[in-house]
């Protein structure tokens, strides 16, 4: 289905009765609504309705052109108007790896309406490179290269996309490669992609360990899911997001055989693990 959003066209997979409770499940680099295809029938089976967007810039969405087109609070934006035209009051969130972000500034920005928090990867945004310090500004590199407008392209592309294969390998077969590089070789795909870092990130976050301290923590019952195979976002940063959840209100869960795209790899875990955190008791839930 298309939406028009805040004045882009957005694509989003719309799938489920109507009447079933809600779950809106977000992608990241460099990926699109395609990466929750193994959680979707699950879900679906189970009587929830899912809601998988291609987010701005990727997919089949559209991809403005301007950097500031990607700055957080515009997808915060897209997210909540999309519920709103699809007249979900309440729902629940998943996200991975930008789209865990994403996830946690939705949930912030809309205590009232989410329901249950899912992360993958990556841990709150208050804690992300304060509490993983040092060891997690070395495993965040790659962060350093994206923000470089135009010498992260030519690099990332170069040598048939010889960099881009390395630093999306371990956990992504081939063929998931050559459909990567299809997509982001469309015009100015890369560039999109490229460009939810640099509206987000600058040379500068690297400096300070303590980017983001004051992100507020989020009201809603929340597991956080690490892959031990993820090189580029460490345990620690995902342990430390308890103290941005209510007490009681934390789950953590660790994949064994999973690397940074845990839904790929492991599909039906990440899966069950959604299906029994849905129906979880916590305190005041």
């Amino acid at each position: 289905m298309k939406f028009s959003i805040n004045d882009v066209t957005l694509n989003v997979v719309v799938e489920g009765d109507e009447r079933a409770p809600a779950v809106l499940l977000l992608h990241g680099f460099p990926d699109s609504s395609k990466l929750w295809s193994g959680q979707m029938k699950p879900l679906l089976d189970a009587g929830y309705r899912v809601i998988v967007p291609d987010l701005r810039g990727f997919g089949d969405s559209d991809a403005p052109a301007a950097t500031s087109a990607y700055a957080m609070k515009n997808s915060v934006d897209d997210m909540i108007t999309l519920m709103d035209q699809l007249r979900i009051d309440k729902f629940k969130l998943v996200g991975h790896d930008f789209g865990a972000a994403l996830a946690w500034s939705l949930a912030i920005s809309l205590p009232e309406r989410v329901e249950r928090l899912v992360v993958v990867s990556v841990g709150h945004l208050g804690s992300y490179f304060s509490a993983g310090g040092v060891d997690q500004k070395k495993a965040s590199w790659y962060m350093l290269l994206f923000v470089q407008e135009g010498k992260a392209e030519q690099l990332l592309q170069a040598d048939d996309w010889r960099l881009f294969k390395a630093i999306t390998s371990p956990g992504v077969p081939e063929a998931a490669h050559k459909a990567y590089i299809a997509d982001l070789s469309r015009p100015g795909r890369l560039t999109a992609g490229l460009n939810w870092y640099r509206a987000g990130h600058s040379i500068e976050t690297f400096v300070s360990l303590n980017a983001n301290p004051d992100v507020p923590g989020v009201q809603m019952p929340t597991m956080g899911i690490w892959p031990t195979g993820d090189h580029y976002c460490l345990e620690t940063q995902m342990l430390a997001s308890e103290d941005k959840v209510p007490k009681g209100c934390w789950r953590y869960e660790k994949l064994q055989s999973a690397s940074h795209w845990a839904p790929r790899d492991e599909p039906e875990k990440v899966a069950s693990l959604l299906l029994d955190f849905f129906k979880q008791d916590f305190p005041g839930s």
